[in-house]
């Protein structure tokens, strides 16, 4: 698969860029049966923060259309940068592609250049199998309906098998939609964000500085966090509670998280405060 190369500064958004909410939908029954484990969304994180970029929200549904069809239709109006892993196959229990149209309100359509993909891996396979290609056969022929998309679709690859993902542009948002499977999501994915929104990438990813805290709480820390935001308007402060930790016990983890030029001073003035509020201070944390 052919990718863009890494963003140059001249390309790359700048570091106190506003960032763009990603979200990313995971469809399918077996995610919320608990018969799967989900991994999409660890790697989706890991694959935007090596871009300078975070996710903003991720939504599960299981396969019933209407479910589908109704989280789809939100997230083309979110003006969200969105993307949509699971049930584009053409087995009964695949919906997405269906549910997309529904969505947008357009009709389903084979897209040619998915078709010839899906005819070439078909090739490939009886070639690899020794045996004869037939086109007409009826298992082959229903085989293409993993290229009906939505009318307007344009197609995503697939380094794996050469069966194409799809993305639409709705009301105020784009949607990418790959498979379930990893092996093939994840390159598709990696695509859309280094061909469609290399522009977004940042220069100097996001980085998280925090201190553990005891004997605070966070109610009364919060006007500190206000103030510390209002003075630092790039970072957002964070506090994460904790009641029975192994190592820490009872304890606040309190920290700024932006871009690193912020995130310094911004942290500096929280730490400073801090001792005023009769808290007693643990470890330090930084995340890049």
């Amino acid at each position: 698969m052919q990718t863009s190369p890494s963003p140059t500064p001249s390309s790359a958004a700048p570091a106190n860029a506003p960032s763009p909410a990603f979200g990313l939908i995971i469809v399918g029954d077996e995610i919320l049966s608990g018969k799967r484990a989900d991994k999409h969304m660890a790697r989706v994180i890991e694959l935007l923060a090596a871009r300078g970029l975070s996710l903003s929200w991720c939504d599960y549904v299981g396969d019933d259309p209407q479910r589908i069809t109704d989280t789809l239709a939100r997230a083309f109006a979110s003006g969200d940068i969105v993307f949509s892993t699971g049930g584009i196959g053409a087995t009964p229990d695949d919906h997405t592609r269906q549910c997309a149209a529904a969505a947008l309100g357009v009709p389903l359509a084979l897209h040619p250049q998915a078709a010839d993909l899906i005819r070439e891996r078909m090739q490939d396979v009886a070639k690899e199998q020794g045996l004869p290609y037939e086109p007409d056969r009826p298992d082959n022929i229903h085989r293409l309906n993993m290229g009906v998309f939505p009318q307007g679709a344009q197609i995503i690859p697939n380094p794996y098998n050469k069966i194409a993902g799809f993305y639409c542009d709705g009301p105020a948002s784009r949607i990418a939609f790959v498979p379930g499977f990893p092996v093939m999501a994840w390159p598709m994915v990696e695509w859309m964000l280094d061909t469609h929104y290399r522009h977004l990438h940042r220069s100097s990813p996001s980085v998280e500085k925090s201190v553990i805290v005891f004997g605070a709480m966070e109610a009364t820390l919060t006007p500190l966090m206000e103030r510390i935001e209002a003075e630092h308007p790039q970072t957002k402060v964070f506090s994460l509670p904790s009641v029975d930790h192994p190592t820490w016990g009872r304890h606040i983890e309190l920290g700024v998280k932006g871009p690193p030029e912020a995130v310094a001073p911004a942290y500096a003035a929280l730490h400073a405060a801090l001792p005023g509020f009769g808290a007693t201070l643990g470890p330090e944390l930084s995340r890049p």
